[in-house]
């Protein structure tokens, strides 16, 4: 599987946060927060004749075939020191069983009640060691909201700061290496 460039990441959500780029000390008053891939790795390692005839992909669900599954969620990273939290959004594999269920309470109002989903992280993200197949649980949480994927708690570096946070400046250079060059 291959790392996503820093052009292919969707950004969003923008914090009021004042900082300056170490690259080419432009100063921004805000900060973004939310940093999202499109698809799962092995959607994106598809040709595109393998994804029309094989595979299918929505806002929330990605299915290879008869026998890959994928959920969309977020990776939530507390802001030490703001009630903000960094997210990245992720795509999570689950079992066939584990993907039903999720279908099943999909669009219920108590879909929040399920308990959580084993599955594995199914997105290469920059700026960490390997990412792909990270043990996770995959979190139903009440509509609107995203799924919530928590990670195993193991010491890769993605798992310590989605336990221990991070600062307002790595969540800077986060964003120096993400947005596209400015």
């Amino acid at each position: 599987m291959r790392t996503l460039s820093a052009s292919e990441f969707v950004w969003g959500w923008m914090l009021r946060y004042t900082w300056t780029c170490s690259c080419c000390g432009r100063q921004f008053d805000e900060l973004p927060i939310h940093w999202s891939v499109e698809a799962p790795a092995l959607y994106d390692a598809l040709s595109e004749t393998e994804r029309r005839s094989r595979a299918t992909l929505s806002t929330d669900f990605c299915t290879i075939g008869d026998n890959a599954f994928f959920i969309r969620g977020q990776i939530e990273i507390p802001l030490l020191g703001s009630s903000e939290r960094l997210t990245w959004g992720v795509w999570a594999s689950l079992s066939a069983a584990s993907m039903e269920q999720v279908r099943n309470a999909w669009n219920r109002h108590d879909r929040a009640s399920e308990a959580p989903f084993f599955g594995w992280l199914s997105s290469a993200l920059p700026l960490y060691p390997d990412t792909i197949n990270l043990k996770s649980n995959v979190h139903l949480r009440s509509q609107p909201d995203m799924p919530l994927v928590e990670l195993e708690p193991t010491d890769h570096p993605l798992a310590v700061e989605q336990r221990e946070g991070i600062t307002l400046a790595r969540a800077a250079q986060i964003a120096e290496a993400l947005l596209p060059r400015h």
